[in-house]
């Protein structure tokens, strides 16, 4: 195990993850999450749904993007797995039978929980920066916040910070209005703020 935990980790390692896990390698270390708890899941839904119809189907919007749940991203020697990212079409024409990407999205949404905030913010936020994305979202569904950021001169710089608001606009995504305040559970909702454990046992034989 000492040894496992020494060495780089390969793509082997990830195949090797309990199926209940996230895996993805980052700074050459196996890093293990478990799957998003009720929040999480929720916002990342209703994000992808309000983005979709207009940007991906050109429903009430003009069309233009790939807008995908959970894709598997190959950048450099890191393999990431963010909740949502989107390509334009003029990157990206089709969308073939991959079962990863190595072309960086446009776009990449990161739903951070308490568990994730600091690997989201700290560790991931660069590598997307270093591989090319322009635009990144941080949405913290427990304290419904939303956080744009675009890139430029080489450093993520803050385009927008939201909430409750009814007629967001957010880049790259500012054609239509977005109504963030719907992402959120309501207050009566119990919200689980802390992650289950994580059995490591068994990841590496």
């Amino acid at each position: 195990m000492d040894e496992a935990q020494r060495r780089p980790a390969s793509y082997d390692d990830i195949l090797r993850a309990p199926s209940h896990l996230r895996a993805e390698i980052i700074d050459g270390e196996l890093s293990l999450s478990p799957r998003p708890a009720a929040p999480h899941l929720l916002v990342s839904s209703i994000v992808g749904m309000d983005i979709g119809a207009p940007f991906q189907r050109g429903r009430g919007g003009p069309g233009g993007w790939w807008i995908v749940d959970e894709p598997e991203l190959h950048l450099g020697t890191h393999v990431l797995v963010p909740d949502l990212a989107g390509w334009r079409r003029e990157r990206l024409p089709q969308l073939r039978h991959l079962t990863f990407f190595s072309l960086a999205p446009d776009w990449l949404c990161e739903v951070i929980s308490p568990s994730s905030a600091g690997v989201d913010r700290v560790r991931k936020q660069p590598i997307y920066l270093q591989a090319g994305v322009a635009y990144l979202w941080l949405i913290d569904p427990i304290q419904r916040t939303l956080e744009s950021y675009q890139a430029r001169d080489g450093a993520w710089v803050v385009s927008g910070s939201y909430s409750e608001e009814k007629d967001a606009r957010v880049v790259p995504f500012d054609a239509v209005e977005l109504d963030i305040g719907s992402w959120w559970l309501s207050n009566e909702e119990p919200v689980a703020t802390e992650a289950p454990k994580i059995d490591e046992s068994n990841d590496q034989g």
